[in-house]
C-alpha cells in the first residue's frame, strides 16, 4: 500500500509541476525579468500563457488578435498579433504560446508588438489568478503588476458610465467608468473587443450609478495611468 501511495504521490507532483510551467523552455525563451530588462524596440521571444483575446479581425488583409498572456511572474499585452480566424479560434486559456516580437511602449503601456501566432506544444498550463492590488492603488508600486490580472476592491461610483471617454459613443463602444479609492478618482474601462455587449460585465456597468460600491477584477492595462480593462464586478 505504501509503494501504491508512493507512486500516486509521484504522479500527482509531476501533474502539479506541469501544471504550473516548470518544464525546460527552449534557449531563446526570455523570463519575465529578461523581458522587463530588455530595451524598447529590441526583439524579445517569451513563452507564455493566454489568458484572453480582443475580438479578431483583418488589418491590410491580415488576421490580427491583440492578447493577454501571462505566466506565474508577469503579463505581457500583445498587442495585433498575427493570426488566422482557425488559429484565433483554437485559443484556449492557460495553454503555451511562443511570442517573437519587439517590446514597445505606447503612452505608459508596456507591450509586444509586430509578432505572428505560434502554438507551442507544452504540458504544462497557467491560468491566472487575479492579484489584489488595492492596497498599491495609486502608488508607484502598482506599474510592477502592469498587464496582469488583478483585483481592486472598495471602490465607489463616481459617475455612470460614458460610451467612450468622453461620452460621444454609443451602445456596443468602450465603456469608461469612474471610481474613487480613498478619496482619489480613477478612469477603468470595458474593452468592448474583449466584453462586449452581450457579457454580464458590460450590462453590469452600464447598469451602475453614482455612489454604488463595487470590486473590480480585470487586466492591469495602463494608458498615462492604470486603466484596468474590467472583466468581472460585484456590487455590494
Amino acid at each position: 500500500m505504501k509503494k501504491v501511495l508512493s507512486l500516486v504521490l509521484a504522479a500527482a507532483l509531476v501533474f502539479t509541476m506541469a501544471g504550473c510551467g516548470n518544464e525546460k523552455l527552449p534557449e531563446d525563451a526570455m523570463d519575465y525579468a529578461a523581458y522587463t530588462a530588455a530595451a524598447l524596440e529590441s526583439e524579445v521571444t517569451v513563452y507564455t500563457y493566454f489568458q484572453a483575446a480582443q475580438s479578431w479581425w483583418e488589418k491590410d488583409g491580415v488576421g490580427r488578435a491583440t492578447l493577454y498572456t501571462q505566466d506565474k511572474d508577469g503579463g505581457y499585452f500583445v498587442y495585433e498579433c498575427k493570426c488566422t480566424k482557425d488559429e484565433f479560434d483554437k485559443l484556449k486559456p492557460g495553454m503555451m504560446l511562443r511570442i517573437n516580437g519587439y517590446k514597445s511602449e505606447w503612452s505608459g503601456e508596456v507591450e509586444i508588438i509586430d509578432s505572428k501566432l505560434e502554438f507551442y506544444n507544452s504540458k504544462s498550463t497557467y491560468i491566472a489568478k487575479p492579484v489584489d492590488v488595492t492596497s498599491i492603488y495609486g502608488t508607484d508600486a502598482l506599474i510592477e503588476k502592469q498587464n496582469q490580472l488583478v483585483s481592486v476592491n472598495g471602490l465607489t461610483v463616481a459617475a455612470p458610465a460614458t460610451y467612450r471617454w468622453d461620452n460621444s459613443g454609443s451602445r456596443g463602444d468602450d465603456l469608461y467608468l469612474k471610481v474613487t479609492l480613498n478619496g482619489t478618482e480613477y478612469t477603468m474601462v470595458v474593452e468592448s473587443y474583449l466584453t462586449g455587449v452581450d457579457t454580464d460585465v458590460y450590462k453590469a456597468v452600464e447598469g451602475l450609478k453614482a455612489g454604488d460600491k463595487i470590486d473590480i477584477e480585470g487586466f492591469l492595462y495602463w494608458y498615462n495611468g492604470a486603466q484596468p480593462h474590467i472583466t468581472k464586478v460585484v456590487t455590494k
